[in-house]
């Protein structure tokens, strides 16, 4: 009976003593998984945030090479393929001919309001489309809107008050892209946008998050200018865009500061001097 007594006063318990420690341990392990984890998860939200901008900035310069490399092409003698603005962000547009779809006018306009007589196929023109007439005698000319085309008879009918003169035969009549790129800052100050402009149209977002743009030209002379004296003297145009992140990063100071990249091109122009 004394023996038995004795077993069982030896077998001691779980004292509190070893249960706070395991407690403890246990509270730093998970400590220590959970701090892991935040820093993994903040370094992967920095990566997703970097990418992000990286996507956006190099999206926007391929946008911008591709037409800036097209600028000034199948244009008549007297249409700048680029016209620049030193705006700070800068802005840009660009002109140039792509679907072949021009005519000349067979007559001359007894007014402004008249409609074309064609003096060729005009079947690739169509209703509601913005073209552009031009008369390389006086270097001027102008938008108008397609209000009808009567391709049996080659004539094209234009919305009223569209044209500011009545235009001699052999004006041009062509189908140009007109395109015009630059930076809102205004709409949403902490999410600027590269918008972009077809001519006749609204704006349109292209990328967001784009805080900067920045266009330097380098003349035929190879002084590089902020904006070109002499459009066909232009040989290069440098591409600067800087995008930002989509959310500021919280610093352990309690500041917030957004996350930059900036991107930087240059293009070679093709058609625009040669």
């Amino acid at each position: 009976m004394y023996k038995l007594i004795s077993k069982i006063k030896n077998k001691g318990g779980t004292s509190l003593i070893e249960v706070m420690i395991a407690l403890a341990i246990t509270g730093v392990v998970t400590a220590s998984i959970f701090k892991l984890y935040v820093v993994q998860h903040k370094n992967y939200m920095i990566q997703d945030d970097i990418s992000d901008i990286q996507q956006n900035v190099r999206a926007s310069i391929d946008e911008l090479s591709k037409n800036i490399r097209m600028a000034g092409f199948d244009l008549p003698l007297g249409i700048e393929g680029i016209e620049a603005y030193n705006t700070n962000p800068d802005t840009i547009v660009i002109l140039y001919q792509s679907s072949g779809c021009d005519t000349y006018l067979s007559d001359p306009m007894p007014q402004p309001s008249a409609e074309l007589k064609c003096g060729s196929d005009v079947s690739c023109f169509h209703v509601d489309q913005w073209i552009y007439i031009y008369d390389a005698d006086s270097a001027w000319g102008e938008w108008f809107q397609v209000s009808q085309v009567q391709q049996a008879a080659l004539h094209i009918q234009h919305r009223e008050a569209s044209l500011s003169r009545a235009y001699d035969a052999n004006a041009l009549v062509l189908a140009m892209t007109r395109i015009k790129f630059y930076v809102d800052n205004t709409t949403d100050t902490a999410h600027p946008a590269l918008m972009m402009q077809l001519q006749g149209q609204n704006p349109q977002v292209y990328a967001e998050n784009i805080s900067d743009l920045q266009f330097k030209y380098r003349m035929k002379s190879g002084q590089l200018l902020d904006v070109p004296d002499i459009t066909e003297n232009t040989r290069e145009v440098q591409i600067s865009i800087t995008g930002h992140s989509n959310t500021p990063e919280l610093a352990d100071d309690g500041t917030q500061s957004y996350r930059y990249r900036t991107f930087s091109t240059s293009v070679y122009l093709r058609n625009i001097g040669i």
